[in-house]
């Protein structure tokens, strides 16, 4: 029963040797290679058949190779070359040829390179030894801009740079689950080309990557992939459906670990976005994800596709889940789609939005990360008016952030000889309760132990917080002297905070 396929897989590799094998067409042999750089890919050469001419000194941890003897046409051939053996890192001449696209290259560690695996791409080469003639290299190095996957030469220098105004390291987070469907799925994928077009990118400009969102999260590629819009349209074309449940919020905090390093091409001192694709609900709860995000110095947009359907209506843990997944619940950093057809005018607004550099506040240095604790000095020297103005000048800072259950989170203690909790950090979670309660605190009067109230307020404050993700700090409001030792608690408090 197996003899009609046999046949037919024999010819399969029948094939790929001949094409190794096959003797040089007549005239062939006195065409000198073509000098190349580290980085130019196999698409780069636009030739069934090429002899090539790579470089020595190759930095090997910079190449970006996907596959094994067959590669990706994405992939660096220097990189292939040396992975294969063909070379070593001294160059020398290489004949690629250019094959089909596959469904799957392999990731494998060979002389000294870490080639990686690719779900699917439309074209691929192979690289064998080339001529070992003296004969010199032809014309200019085809290269392309670093890193390895960047623009072609017909490009000009001016379009390279993108967009300057537009600086940020974006990630898209798509949903890749079984709720959104294949067409849906498509369309998606269509969007999002959009979107990166108009963003402006290039060297100089954003950056953009992409990650797959469904049972398990996938970064299907990143930022130091690809520096062309050309580049990106054609990668995210080739993405891949995966199905499975819709676990967002899995796959936001492995974008916030994964995504963002420096080894996959985050840039200092640019803004780090990632923009989340909802399609539906999620299976998960993208809360905490979207907290943890922001911990990492990651700014969450969240935007919404369709209403959820009946089934998963019955899943919904919070109606609010894209307020309290994103930094600040003003409408920011949320966008709206009703469907995904026309979405075209939707573009420009989530362009201008992820361009907006000033508005980019919601990292672990923003306002909504915080668990302040005021204590404050209730002495007799203070008096009831100056008290007032403390409970004002408290009230005044208060107001400056943004209070929630996942936000900045505000707490007071009034201090003399003892210490009073006037409220702690889990008893208000609006901004509007928390400065009520301010304005109504009594004073106490007495003397002054600001060592002691720093001790209870670490311990009976802070102490139920230790696993919070925001940032912890006590301001003093005080007026003089204190009674004890107010370094000893001082000291041990900073160091509780490490």
């Amino acid at each position: 029963m197996a003899a009609p396929w046999v046949p037919v897989l024999g010819l399969g590799v029948c094939l790929l040797l001949l094409l190794l094998l096959l003797p040089e067409p007549a005239g062939s042999e006195g065409a000198a290679p073509i000098a190349i750089t580290c980085f130019t890919r196999g698409l780069d050469i636009r030739k069934e058949k090429a002899d090539v001419l790579c470089p020595g000194g190759c930095p090997l941890e910079e190449f970006s190779v996907f596959g094994n003897i067959v590669y990706a046409s994405v992939s660096s051939i220097c990189g292939a070359a040396i992975h294969r053996g063909v070379i070593g890192n001294s160059g020398g001449p290489v004949r690629i040829y250019s094959l089909p696209g596959r469904e799957n290259y392999s990731s494998v560690v060979a002389n000294g390179i870490q080639s990686q695996t690719l779900s699917r791409w439309s074209a691929s080469f192979t690289v064998t030894k080339g001529k070992s003639g003296t004969q010199e290299a032809t014309g200019q190095a085809v290269s392309t801009a670093r890193p390895p996957t960047g623009k072609r030469l017909k490009k000009t220098p001016e379009k390279k740079t993108g967009n300057k105004d537009c600086k940020a390291d974006i990630a898209f987070l798509i949903d890749g689950s079984f709720n959104i469907g294949q067409r849906r799925f498509n369309l998606q994928k269509n969007f999002v080309g959009k979107v990166a077009l108009m963003l402006g990118i290039g060297t100089e400009g954003p950056h953009v990557g992409l990650v797959q969102a469904s049972e398990h999260p996938k970064i299907e590629f990143y930022l130091k992939n690809f520096t062309s819009a050309k580049d990106v349209l054609f990668a995210i074309k080739e993405v891949g459906f995966r199905g499975g449940n819709s676990n967002t919020g899995k796959a936001l905090k492995h974008t916030a670990q994964k995504f963002f390093t420096a080894d996959t091409g985050v840039r200092k001192g640019i803004p780090k976005v990632v923009v989340v694709f909802i399609d539906g609900w999620p299976s998960d709860d993208i809360e905490e994800a979207g907290i943890m995000a922001r911990e990492f110095g990651v700014n969450v947009f969240i935007v919404s596709v369709a209403k959820p359907i009946p089934e998963e209506l019955g899943m919904v843990q919070d109606v609010a889940f894209v307020d309290k997944a994103v930094c600040r619940s003003n409408g920011f950093f949320s966008y709206h789609m009703p469907n995904w057809f026309g979405t075209t005018k939707y573009v420009k607004p989530l362009v201008q939005k992820l361009c907006a550099h000033e508005q980019m506040m919601c990292s672990k240095t923003c306002y909504n990360s915080v668990n302040i604790a005021f204590l404050i000095d209730g002495s007799s020297s203070v008096g009831d008016s100056n008290f007032r103005l403390m409970l004002e000048f408290v009230s005044n800072i208060a107001k400056t952030f943004e209070i929630s259950d996942i936000g900045a989170k505000i707490a007071a203690v009034q201090f003399t000889y003892e210490q009073r909790t006037e409220f702690s950090f889990t008893d208000y979670s609006t901004k509007e309760n928390v400065l009520a309660v301010i304005r109504n605190i009594r004073y106490m009067s007495g003397g002054t132990a600001t060592g002691d109230a720093i001790s209870f307020t670490v311990r009976n404050v802070f102490g139920p917080m230790r696993d919070s993700l925001n940032k912890n700090f006590l301001v003093i409001v005080t007026d003089g002297q204190s009674y004890d030792d107010v370094q000893g608690p001082a000291a041990a408090a900073h160091d509780a905070a490490k």
